[in-house]
């Protein structure tokens, strides 16, 4: 065994007792405080999130009542096609859609990609339709109802 490989060797070996004595160092034998924050692991999840409902503006063909703020977001009705803008996040973030009825969702991709992605949300075995987009920049979301007999999709804090 050479010098290097016995240096690598102990560096390891060093690198496991130091993982071992952190993860018994940090063992709690309590239940834990159900009022203490999320602790460390939070700070991995900091910038993830949904699009804030304000921050996304409507116009639907042909237009239709103009979108109601409810406690859960704004719900939007829409005829045939209805275009979401929605505003710089500055970070990625989610924009849930929920309806219940079946919708057409097509967005494009984020970062770099120039990729445009298209979904058919159905219901699934709750009976509510859920559309999940990343954006990470202002982006435009076109909403369509099959059929074009109307479509009343609720754009959600979460």
């Amino acid at each position: 065994m050479s010098g290097r490989q016995k240096v690598l060797l102990i560096a390891l070996a060093v690198l496991l007792v130091v993982l071992w004595v952190v993860a018994v160092a940090g063992r709690r034998d309590d239940p834990g405080d159900p009022a203490a924050g999320p602790g460390p692991l939070a700070r991995l999840g900091r910038g993830a999130g949904a699009v804030d409902p304000a921050t996304v503006t409507v116009a639907c063909v042909p237009p239709a009542a103009a979108p109601t703020t409810t406690a859960d977001g704004v719900v939007v009705g829409f005829g045939a096609t209805c275009r979401l803008r929605v505003a710089d996040p500055g970070a990625l973030r989610t924009l849930v859609l929920r309806g219940v009825t079946p919708f057409e969702v097509t967005a494009r991709a984020p970062g770099d990609a120039d990729v445009t992605v298209t979904d058919e949300v159905t219901a699934g075995p709750d009976g509510a339709t859920v559309a999940k987009v990343a954006v990470d920049r202002e982006t435009e979301v076109v909403l369509r109802c099959p059929g074009g007999g109307g479509c009343t999709v609720t754009v959600a804090r979460s």
